[in-house]
């Protein structure tokens, strides 16, 4: 008796996504759209990110200009070493430290809180009006900034004739707020608030449109007020954001800028103005001592470097969001 056997094939999967390279590949032709859009970038990323950092060798030269770069002298960590035995590098380090840290804290509060304030709007037209009038400062350059934030500060400015009239300070003894070194992290904070706190918003308010009008409604039913809203719903809606943009900031703690201290600073309050960009152009490129201002620089990215990835870590232990 034949016993009826029913003989199977093997038949590969259907749509099996190829693994590892073939699989990169796949998504490559299937995004080159975007390829090809980027391409420009990366091209201006490299030409001008990472082809010049060969130039980093010259921190550790005696560099002289006219020698070939087979010609210079090597020196090793000399230029670290002095950097970090000079007391006017290490002041300066902490001026950069400081204002970095006070434009942090308060830039990320004050924008938040703007932003939120602003959401909670109901007038459209006058939203908008404050939004134009928040973002203005920002496409104002610093050197028209200076000159204001310099003239409101002046002996006859509007501060001192407010504080005049208020009866704080008597009339011939003006305060010369540029004058005073504490007084210039202060004044530094203020200004770069009032410059950017409108377009730092911008992020935060696009963040908040993703949020489900539904949960505004449910919390409304449940009778909460403006406030509860606020705090249970908009702000856990932007956390993520809100870790993004601290987590990148963070990694230019040592990037003060250097417009803003190197037009409202003088010799009065150079002890609080001046910054590592700063101390880079005066005892370095100006007087031609690039391998000490390329120690500076080096020093700045690669503290950048490090805290972008110490805190990007930290985040991702905390489950929160992150970079990569």
């Amino acid at each position: 008796m034949e016993s009826n056997t029913i003989q199977t094939t093997s038949r590969p999967p259907i749509n099996k996504k190829p693994k590892g390279i073939k699989q990169f590949f796949a998504k490559l032709l299937q995004q080159r759209a975007l390829v090809i859009m980027t391409v420009p970038f990366l091209l201006w990323l490299i030409l001008f990110k990472y082809v010049p950092i060969w130039g980093w060798t010259m921190a550790f030269q005696d560099f002289k200009p006219a020698r070939g770069f087979w010609e210079q002298k090597w020196i090793g960590f000399h230029h670290f070493e002095f950097l970090f035995g000079d007391d006017r590098f290490l002041r300066v380090l902490r001026n950069t430290l400081a204002m970095s840290t006070i434009n942090l804290v308060f830039g990320f509060l004050t924008a938040i809180t703007l932003a939120l304030l602003l959401n909670e709007l109901r007038k459209a037209a006058f939203k908008r009006v404050v939004q134009t009038v928040s973002y203005l400062p920002h496409f104002i350059s610093w050197v028209v900034a200076a000159s204001i934030i310099q003239t409101t500060l002046s002996p006859d400015g509007i501060i001192n004739e407010l504080l005049v009239w208020l009866g704080i300070v008597s009339e011939g003894n003006e305060i010369l707020f540029l004058g005073i070194p504490e007084y210039f992290w202060t004044i530094f904070g203020a200004s770069s608030i009032w410059k950017d706190i409108g377009w730092n918003t911008i992020v935060y308010l696009a963040a908040m449109t993703t949020i489900d009008p539904a949960q505004y409604e449910a919390a409304e039913i449940d009778g909460a007020n403006r406030l509860q809203k606020m705090t249970y719903i908009t702000l856990p809606g932007i956390k993520s954001v809100v870790v993004v943009l601290l987590i990148m900031n963070i990694g230019y703690l040592l990037d003060s800028g250097f417009e803003p201290q190197y037009l409202l600073g003088n010799g009065m309050n150079v002890d609080y103005s001046e910054n590592i960009d700063i101390f880079v152009l005066k005892y370095g490129i100006a007087q031609s001592n690039f391998a000490l201002s390329t120690a500076a620089g080096m020093f700045k990215t690669v503290v950048s470097f490090i805290l972008l990835f110490a805190v990007n870590h930290i985040a991702r232990r905390m489950g929160e969001a992150r970079l990569f």
